[in-house]
């Protein structure tokens, strides 16, 4: 049986910020869902994603929109709403990076390929101390990165991810693995690096997944051995 650790106030108030920015960016992706969905109506499709809301603001304010005004009213309304959100979870960033820079174990876990100040201040709020864990592997376990194992008969049999965990880091970590690997497929990960290798032989959800348990595990490392990440040699 695994009991709850005691917080700190400043660790109890550092997962508050992280609760409020997770509710104003679901708040956010709504507004831009909602938008994308009316103006879908009316003919003008958009590709999804956060990069492409400043066509939907465009199409909104512009005069020759293809919504009528009765709804190009209402439209208006949720974009100024979207930019109230943004400038919000602007300043939420804003926060979080300057403590990340204050505290000494934020600064070891950005030096992690992968983690910036927004989720190195995460594990560093949310997570229990390191103590807590037998190894990186229990500690991915918490945040919900590993498989379900269905065994039978001796034979071991991996299922999904679990995602019975902390779902706030897994998230964190699964959008920053994402952007590594389509940064890796778009430009070419290192020859024979452990990413190559999975990208030449498994579909791209699950390198992103297994690079999110892999990225957990050193962090885990990280703070157990009080370090900075040292890449490991590459294999010639």
């Amino acid at each position: 049986m695994r009991f709850v650790a005691v917080k700190f106030e400043e660790k109890q108030a550092s997962a508050v910020i992280f609760k409020t920015r997770d509710l104003l960016v679901a708040q956010r992706t709504q507004i831009i869902n909602a938008l994308r969905g009316h103006l879908g109506e009316y003919g003008f499709i958009a590709p999804q994603g956060v990069t492409y809301v400043d066509r939907l603001i465009a199409e909104v304010e512009s005069n020759s929109s293809s919504a009528p005004e009765a709804a190009r009213a209402c439209l208006l309304r949720l974009v100024d709403i979207l930019r109230e959100l943004q400038a919000e979870i602007a300043a939420l960033d804003a926060d979080v990076a300057v403590r990340a820079k204050r505290d000494a174990v934020a600064k070891r876990l950005m030096t992690i390929p992968g983690i910036g100040p927004v989720i190195a201040t995460a594990i560093e709020a949310l997570a229990p101390p390191v103590e807590t864990f037998r190894s990186g592997r229990d500690f991915a376990a918490w945040i919900g990165l590993t498989p379900i194992q269905k065994s039978t008969g001796g034979k071991p049999r991996m299922g999904r991810t679990s995602r019975m965990g902390e779902r706030t880091l897994r998230r964190l970590l699964i959008i920053a693995c994402s952007g590594v690997v389509r940064w890796a497929k778009r430009k070419g990960a290192p020859a024979n690096s452990w990413l190559a290798r999975m990208l030449a032989r498994k579909p791209p959800m699950l390198v992103i997944v297994a690079l999110a348990n892999k990225t957990a595990r050193v962090a885990w490392a990280v703070m157990t051995r009080g370090e900075v990440y040292r890449a490991p040699p590459s294999v010639a």
